[in-house]
């Protein structure tokens, strides 16, 4: 059988790449690179014929599991729920460990995003 070597990373579909990538690199991720794709190879990996993506490779502070942002330029994305209750099929999350919860919140708020729940302990 097959095991696991290692966490690559975890892939997010985005609207506003640059918006997206400016709220990460904000809470402290780099910017690895920044490509455009499109051909074979994404047609196969995302399973859609003649798809065409933007995509940022993000890596966290220290390293670790890098965050693909992706934005299809086609076909066009579709959206999402913005409401989508915890038992909805799909990605629930991505968490990072940060140094002082409360200012990480208070600064998300004052970009606009609020918590979906509380914060638990």
């Amino acid at each position: 059988m097959a095991r696991i070597l290692r966490f690559d990373h975890i892939g997010i579909t985005v609207a506003d790449l640059d918006l997206v990538t400016e709220f990460f690199t904000a809470l402290g991720c780099e910017v690895e690179g920044r490509a455009t794709v499109q051909g074979e190879f994404i047609d196969t990996v995302c399973g859609i014929s003649d798809a065409h993506c933007e995509i940022v490779m993000l890596q966290p502070p220290g390293g670790g599991t890098s965050l693909e942002l992706a934005k299809f330029v086609h076909p066009d994305a579709t959206p999402g729920s913005p409401t989508a209750m915890a038992n909805e099929l799909g990605l629930r999350n991505v968490a990072f460990e940060v140094d002082d919860l409360d200012a990480a919140v208070a600064w998300a708020a004052g970009e606009g995003y609020g918590l979906v729940g509380g914060i638990g302990e």
